[in-house]
């Protein structure tokens, strides 16, 4: 088991992902400028709920490209516990599984000790991602202006990178995968 890495702001674990995913290759040079195509970083906030896979799924479908790197990132209470750890280790291993089977992109996983909003907007500072792609709730309009919302403080507070909030499935979209 590796250690839990302590930032001066908050804990968090790198998540190993399967090995049946081979390496992929750095692509070959574009025909029209001689230049190699580089590849980009996308954060996606995921968690366990139906939304959060949805945003995942739009994301595969609709935005990530071949050379891309998505990194998944999955807010916890604690990383020091063992069944959060493990459950979220299983969840980040299915996403990374799928992602390489349809879209063909390497994924990086970290699982972070945190008040979910802050610790995605930090994340995003690190990595400054081509873009933070995450869900909504399912919250109503009300429940959301009394409780906050994650997809709110994110989309306020990241600065860093663009934010796209993925509506859920209940707008009216069916399932994309």
């Amino acid at each position: 088991m590796e250690p839990v890495m302590e930032d001066e702001e908050y804990s968090y674990r790198d998540v190993l992902l399967p090995t049946l995913i081979p390496i992929v290759p750095e692509p070959g040079l574009e025909r029209e400028t001689g230049e190699r195509r580089r590849g980009r970083d996308i954060l996606i906030a995921v968690d366990h709920g139906p939304n959060s896979k949805h945003a995942f799924d739009w994301a595969l479908i609709h935005l990530v490209r071949l050379a891309d790197t998505i990194h998944l990132v999955h807010a916890v209470s604690s990383v020091r516990n063992q069944i959060v750890y493990e459950t979220s280790q299983g969840l980040m291993e299915k996403l990374a599984v799928e992602a390489f089977e349809v879209a063909m992109v390497r994924s990086k996983a970290r699982i972070v000790e945190g008040d979910a909003g802050k610790v995605i907007c930090k994340e995003a500072e690190r990595l400054r991602p081509a873009a933070v792609v995450m869900g909504t709730r399912g919250r109503s309009l009300i429940q959301s202006v009394i409780q906050g919302s994650v997809s709110e403080y994110c989309f306020h507070n990241c600065k860093s990178a663009p934010v796209i909030i993925v509506p859920g499935k209940e707008a009216g979209d069916v399932s994309l995968i």
